[in-house]
C-alpha cells in the first residue's frame, strides 16, 4: 500500500419538502430518479451517497459534489429537495410516508429497537481509509480514539431537534448514542481480540448481524478500510473534505505508529466518553477535552494540537493547506451548527429559513 492511502467518504442526506423544510419520505422515487447512484437509510426521509477511493483531496471533492449534484437533481424530479442537515430542524409530520423503511433488514431492525431505530432520523459522514491489513487496522483503532471526540466538535452540524434549539453542537450524536453498539472502544491489542469482542456482542443475540457494530472507529473487512464513524454530515462540501482529509492524517499517523511499535496510550473509556459528550454539546464553542493531557483546553489549541500530531502525514498527502485553511474557517466561520443557528437568527426563529440555508449551500 502506498505511504499516501486511498479514502472516500459516504453521506447520510435528509430530503426535505421545497417549500415548507418538514422531512418528506419519498427515498424510493428519488433513488429511482438517481438511476440507482444513490443507497437508502433507515429512514424513508434519507438517501446516501458513497464515493469512489481517491488518493487526492481535490478529486474526493469534485466527487463529492457530483453525488450531491446527483442528489439533488433526482429530488427535484421527485419533488422534494435534499440537504447537508444532522437532524432535522422540523419535526417530521406523522405521514404514511414517514419512518422507517418498512420490511427487510431495516424493518426487522425497527421491530427489535423499538423507538432507538424508528427516532433515528440522523444523518452522519463516514470516512474509509485504507490499511495494509486488519491487524494494522486495529492497531489504528487503538491509537485514534484519543482524538475522535476533536472531530465530532469540528463537524457538529445539528442544533436543532423536532423544532427546538437542543443547546448541542451535535444533537444527532446523542440520538446516535442511544444504540447499545455505539460509542468509543477501549484498546483492543491484536485482531484476535477485537474479533472475540466482535464475536461476544454478536453471541448475546441482540444486534441483528455485525453491520450493527457501531464503533466510533471500525474495521470494515470487505473494503480493506478503517471507518472512522463520528462525524455529522457536513452542510457544505469543504466541512465534509476536512473531516476526510484529518481522518486520513489521523488513519495514516496511527499506521505508522502501529508500523514502528510505539506504545498506545490508554484513556480510561469511561473518560473517553466524558470527551465525546463536551464536544456533542459545544461543538468548538467551549473547552475540548485535549487528548494528550485528558484535561479541558480551548478548541483552538486542541485543534492546533491536532494539525501538530498528523502535520507529517497532511504533508505527504499535500492536504496541509487544506487542513489548516478549513480549521481557519471553522474558528472564523464557526461549525456547522454555528452556521445554522446563524441563520435561525437571521430568519428571527424561522426553522424553515435554517433549511432554505442549507439547501443553497447543499452542493457548492
Amino acid at each position: 500500500m502506498s505511504e499516501v492511502p486511498p479514502f472516500g467518504a459516504e453521506e447520510e442526506l435528509l430530503l426535505v419538502d421545497p417549500v415548507t423544510g418538514v422531512p418528506r419520505g419519498l427515498a424510493g422515487r428519488v433513488r429511482d430518479a438517481a438511476d440507482e447512484e444513490l443507497d437508502g437509510e433507515l429512514r424513508s426521509e434519507q438517501v446516501e451517497t458513497a464515493s469512489a477511493p481517491h488518493r487526492d483531496a481535490t478529486a474526493l471533492a469534485a466527487d463529492l459534489r457530483r453525488h450531491r449534484d446527483v442528489a439533488q437533481k433526482a429530488a427535484g424530479d421527485a419533488g422534494v429537495d435534499v440537504a447537508g442537515l444532522a437532524t432535522s430542524p422540523i419535526a417530521p409530520d406523522d405521514g404514511s410516508e414517514a419512518g422507517p423503511v418498512p420490511g427487510g433488514r431495516y424493518g426487522r431492525i425497527a421491530d427489535r429497537f423499538g423507538s432507538v431505530a424508528t427516532a433515528q432520523l440522523t444523518n452522519g459522514q463516514h470516512v474509509h481509509v485504507e490499511v495494509a491489513s486488519p491487524e494494522e487496522g486495529v492497531g489504528v483503532l487503538d491509537r485514534i480514539g484519543p482524538w475522535l471526540p476533536v472531530l465530532r466538535a469540528l463537524a457538529a452540524n445539528s442544533p436543532f431537534w423536532r423544532g427546538e434549539d437542543t443547546g448541542y453542537a451535535s444533537y444527532r450524536s446523542v440520538v446516535w448514542s442511544r444504540w447499545p453498539s455505539a460509542g468509543p472502544t477501549r484498546v483492543f491489542g491484536s485482531l484476535a481480540a477485537y474479533d472475540a469482542a466482535v464475536e461476544a456482542m454478536l453471541a448475546t443475540d441482540t444486534l441483528l448481524d455485525d453491520a450493527m457494530v457501531y464503533f466510533d472507529a471500525r474495521l470494515s473487512r470487505e473494503l480493506g478500510t478503517v471507518e472512522v464513524r463520528v462525524a455529522d454530515v457536513g452542510l457544505e462540501v469543504d466541512d465534509a473534505v476536512l473531516v476526510a482529509v484529518l481522518s486520513r492524517a489521523l488513519v495514516t499517523t496511527a499506521a505508522r505508529a502501529h508500523r514502528r511499535g510505539d506504545d498506545v496510550p490508554e484513556p480510561p473509556v469511561e473518560a473517553l466518553r466524558l470527551a465525546h459528550w463536551r464536544a456533542a454539546r459545544w461543538g468548538l464553542s467551549g473547552d475540548l477535552v485535549d487528548p494528550r493531557s485528558g484535561r479541558p483546553a480551548p478548541a483552538s489549541e486542541v485543534l492546533d494540537a491536532l494539525r501538530a500530531h498528523v502535520g507529517e502525514a497532511l504533508a505527504d498527502a499535500g492536504d496541509t493547506d487544506c487542513a489548516r485553511d478549513g480549521l481557519a474557517r471553522l474558528l472564523a466561520d464557526g461549525t456547522g451548527a454555528d452556521r445554522q443557528r446563524a441563520a435561525a437568527r437571521a430568519a428571527e426563529g424561522d426553522l424553515a429559513a435554517v433549511v432554505r440555508d442549507a439547501r443553497e449551500r447543499f452542493a457548492r
